[in-house]
C-alpha cells in the first residue's frame, strides 16, 4: 500500500466517522425519558454481566472515572454519554468519543491475565451498545408500546450510535433488528459470573459507594428495581430474590411512571438528559475537559 492508498483511506474513514456522528435521532430521541434513569443500575449489571466487562472495569486504572471514588464525576459522565448520543449531534459526539477514547486506552489487561480485556475490543463493544440498546428499547416501550414495522427498524439503525460513539465499527452491529435479536438471545445464554463480579455490583446495587447509611426502605425499593429492570437470565446471574409480590409492585411503579411520562411534555420527560447535555455544551465551550 503506496502512502497515497494509506491517505485515501484514512480520509475515508474519518468520513465515515463524521457522518456516523451526523446519524439521525428522532426516533431514538423518544426513549429519552425518565425511565432511562430508573434502569440505569440494572443496565450496568447487565453491560458487566460479560466477565471481560466487568474486569475491565473492576481493574481500571483510571481512578478518575471509578465510581467507588468518584461516584458523582461517574454519574455525570455517564449521563453525558447518553444525552449526547440520544439528543445530541455531530460535534458532541466526536468530542464524547474522543474523551472516552483517552480513559479506554488505558483499560487492557496484562498478558497472562485469566479474564483478558480490552476496552477496544469490537465484540466487547457491541456488548456494550447492546445492553444500552436494550434498555433504550425498553424505555420507549413502557411509555409507549410495542415498535413496529419501519419505525422499530429505523429506531434500531439510529441506536447503533451508542456504539459508534464509542469505537464500534459500524459492520460489527447487526444489521436488521430480527438479526440483534439472535445476538442478544445467544450473547445472553452463554452469559457466566464469577463471586468477585457479583460481589462488586451488588455493592453497588446497596449503593454502598455513597458512603453513607441508606434507609433501609430505599435499598428495598432499589433492589425491587433494579430486580424488575433485569429480568430473570440476570437476576439468575445476581442470585437476586424475585416474588409476586415484588412482581406487582414492580408492575405498578412502572405503570405509575409511564402514565406520568405520558401526561408531560417532551421537555420533561427528557429534562434529566437536556440538562446533561446542557453541561456538556458548556464544557465545549469553555474549553473544559467532558471527562
Amino acid at each position: 500500500m503506496t502512502m497515497s492508498d494509506e491517505a485515501e483511506g484514512s480520509t475515508s474513514k474519518a468520513h465515515l466517522r463524521q457522518q456516523l456522528d451526523a446519524m439521525e435521532n428522532d426516533a431514538l430521541r423518544q426513549a429519552a425519558n425518565w425511565f432511562i434513569l430508573a434502569a440505569g443500575t440494572a443496565n450496568v449489571i447487565m453491560q458487566l454481566s460479560r466477565p471481560a466487562v466487568a474486569y475491565g472495569v473492576m481493574e481500571s486504572k483510571v481512578e478518575e472515572g471509578n465510581l467507588f471514588k468518584n461516584p458523582k464525576r461517574r454519574a455525570r459522565t455517564t449521563l453525558a454519554y447518553l444525552a449526547v448520543t440520544m439528543l445530541g449531534g455531530a460535534e458532541e459526539r466526536a468530542a464524547i468519543r474522543r474523551a472516552t477514547n483517552v480513559s479506554h486506552a488505558r483499560v487492557r489487561s496484562e498478558p497472562g491475565h485469566p479474564v483478558g480485556y480490552n476496552a477496544f475490543d469490537p465484540a466487547h463493544q457491541r456488548w456494550v451498545t447492546a445492553c444500552l440498546y436494550v434498555g433504550a428499547e425498553d424505555a420507549y416501550q413502557r411509555v409507549h408500546g410495542p415498535l413496529l414495522g419501519e419505525f422499530r427498524e429505523r429506531f434500531y439503525q439510529q441506536g447503533s450510535v451508542f456504539g459508534t460513539t464509542l469505537q464500534m465499527p459500524p459492520e460489527s452491529w447487526p444489521p436488521t433488528r430480527d438479526d440483534f435479536e439472535a445476538y442478544w438471545q445467544a450473547e445472553v445464554a452463554g452469559l457466566t459470573m464469577d463471586e468477585r463480579t457479583r460481589d462488586y455490583l451488588s455493592r453497588i446495587v446497596r449503593l454502598e459507594y455513597l458512603g453513607r447509611r441508606i434507609p433501609a426502605p430505599v435499598l428495598r425499593l432499589r433492589q425491587r428495581l433494579v430486580a424488575g429492570y433485569l429480568g430473570p437470565e440476570f437476576r439468575a446471574l445476581m442470585q437476586l430474590p424475585w416474588t409476586e409480590a415484588d412482581a406487582r409492585a414492580f408492575e405498578k411503579f412502572n405503570r405509575r411512571l409511564a402514565s406520568f411520562m405520558r401526561l408531560v411534555p417532551a421537555a420533561v420527560r427528557e429534562a434529566p438528559l437536556r440538562r446533561q447535555l446542557r453541561d456538556v455544551r458548556r464544557r465545549l465551550a469553555e474549553g473544559r475537559p467532558l471527562f
